[in-house]
């Protein structure tokens, strides 16, 4: 007698997955792919004719490039809190990457500068509701693998709005280097030698699999994020011979780097070990986007590529070289800020699509969110702006973006900030109170300052900084009483005699047949799962 109940209650089930499943395809999945330290011309479809980039390029080609697309930040802390929350780095206070030293801590750093570094907040803030928090509040399960540093254990991704987290704690950099052992709490080893980045991209594709919204009528949203190509760089023998033997055939530079303001900087891409880096990342990208063409999710899975900040031209491991644009992470010139920026759309992006729409890391935040169908929460992404109308070809008005940072890099920038709006780009720096301003659409690589032609530009860009910046409530640097003139030559002329000519050094023994670190290669295996 119950089996006509039964049957009835069973054609429900079936009705009511059909209808999740049927909603679900509104819902867009979503993959959000961060490399860590890559540079805007490190990818092959942006002009490097030396690292190859096959699988990131699809996505741009696929997708639509953004070529004026920003991180938030010129360091990564600030740069992620800024992707999460949405803000501007002078609103989250987040401004440096957490465990760089403040005030007279800085001291400790020998870099004898004439200002002491602001202090700022070392974790994402709790009552930020986040990205991944306002997904899920859209029905999205959410994944994180990767590099994290947004803060100490209770500030990490499962404490912000990620059901499961792989490898992302308080480390800024891959702290067993780039093959297993890994040395992180969160991520189990491998086998001895596993590549780093395609284990990554390994547990991305098993979430993907495992939650396949074709399956479970529940979108999903990954957020790849890469330890790569963050310092200390490291690859196989085999791609190191394969990028040594180009830079070869391309002909090597005599020199390869020019003294900057405090530190010596790159300006020739030749790194065959950096270049094999860039491509085990860019293999584990092949990866997961294999994996969605193979479960047939690509027709409703968006694709996001960009980087944290730019690359490493100075500083770390001078891994880099982002001509034209000048210097690179650390800086406040365009290598600094400037990214890789593409967003694939199924359905609604035309296939290499270039957008010039100045857009910055805090747009993703509201962008998904209104492709995900969820009203705008612009008391969170305060700073951030849905990008869809361009994406649909509509415009948006003139807006600025906003960079602070009161700290001195470690790769030699300076305590500054900076106001884009249009083609004018003001920096203001706090040692001295100078102010340069460039017109980015006729000076790329910011070569001419024209303050002194456009007095009332200055005034005008200066204006909506500051006022923005006291409108947040903005930490700055402070004078060092102890600053020594004396000690801060004495540190330049030995990066300058001593230091570039290391490098140089350094250079040539990578490019030369017989180079071997370590006598096994960092312990990698030339082959991967």
């Amino acid at each position: 007698m119950l089996r006509p109940y039964i049957s009835i209650l069973s054609v429900l089930m079936v009705l009511t997955v059909s209808c999740q499943k049927q909603e679900s395809k509104g819902q867009p999945n979503i993959v959000f792919i961060l490399a860590d330290d890559l540079g805007y011309m490190d990818l092959s479809c942006m002009g490097s004719t030396y690292y190859e980039t096959p699988n990131i390029d699809r996505i741009a080609d696929q997708g639509t490039i953004f070529t004026n697309g920003y991180a938030a930040s010129r360091v990564c802390s600030p740069s992620r809190a800024s992707i999460m929350s949405g803000k501007f780095t002078a609103r989250h206070d987040i401004t440096v990457h957490i465990g760089s030293p403040a005030g007279e801590a800085w001291r400790t750093r020998n870099r004898f500068t004439k200002l002491l570094p602001a202090e700022y907040t070392h974790n994402l803030p709790k009552d930020y509701i986040t990205m991944p928090e306002a997904l899920k509040q859209q029905g999205y399960r959410t994944f994180f693998a990767g590099k994290w540093h947004l803060g100490d254990k209770g500030s990490w991704p499962e404490d912000h709005g990620f059901d499961i987290n792989v490898g992302g704690w308080t480390s800024g950099g891959p702290r067993g280097g780039y093959f297993s052992p890994y040395d992180n709490p969160n991520l189990e080893n491998g086998k001895d030698g596993e590549n780093l980045s395609h284990r990554l991209a390994k547990e991305t594709v098993n979430f993907i699999q495992e939650n396949n919204p074709q399956k479970t009528g529940i979108p999903f949203f990954a957020y790849l994020s890469f330890y790569a190509v963050h310092s200390p760089i490291q690859t196989t023998e085999e791609k190191w011979k394969k990028y040594r033997d180009k830079a070869q055939q391309q002909g090597i530079a005599e020199s390869a780097f020019s003294m900057g303001k405090f530190l010596p900087i790159r300006q020739v891409q030749d790194n065959p070990v950096y270049a094999g880096l860039v491509e085990q990342m860019d293999e584990a990208v092949g990866q997961v986007l294999s994996a969605l063409d193979e479960m047939g999710l690509e027709e409703n899975t968006i694709v996001v590529f960009t980087s944290d900040n730019g690359g490493v031209a100075a500083g770390d491991n001078f891994s880099t070289s982002n001509k034209p644009l000048r210097a690179g992470k650390g800086y406040q010139f365009e290598g600094g800020i400037r990214e890789p920026y593409f967003i694939k759309i199924p359905g609604l992006s035309k296939g290499g699509e270039k957008i010039d729409y100045p857009v910055s890391g805090t747009d993703f935040y509201p962008t998904f969110l209104e492709l995900a169908g969820g009203e705008q929460l612009p008391q969170e992404h305060n700073d951030g702006i849905s990008l869809l109308p361009l994406l649909k070809g509509e415009t948006l008005n003139e807006r600025a973006l906003i960079w602070h940072f009161p700290h001195y890099g470690n790769q030699g920038g300076e305590p500054s900030s900076i106001i884009r709006r249009g083609d004018w780009k003001l920096i203001h720096y706090y040692e001295d109170g100078r102010k340069e301003l460039y017109n980015l659409s006729k000076d790329l690589s910011e070569t001419t300052d024209l303050a002194s032609d456009y007095p009332a530009k200055v005034q005008e860009l200066n204006k909506e900084l500051f006022d923005y910046l006291t409108e947040v409530g903005a930490k700055y640097a402070e004078p060092d009483p102890e600053y020594s003139e004396e000690k801060a030559r004495e540190f330049l002329t030995k990066m300058e005699y001593e230091k570039m000519p290391a490098l140089e050094k350094q250079r040539m023994e990578m490019l030369s047949n017989d180079f071997d670190p370590n006598n096994n290669w960092w312990g990698s295996t030339p082959t991967t799962d």
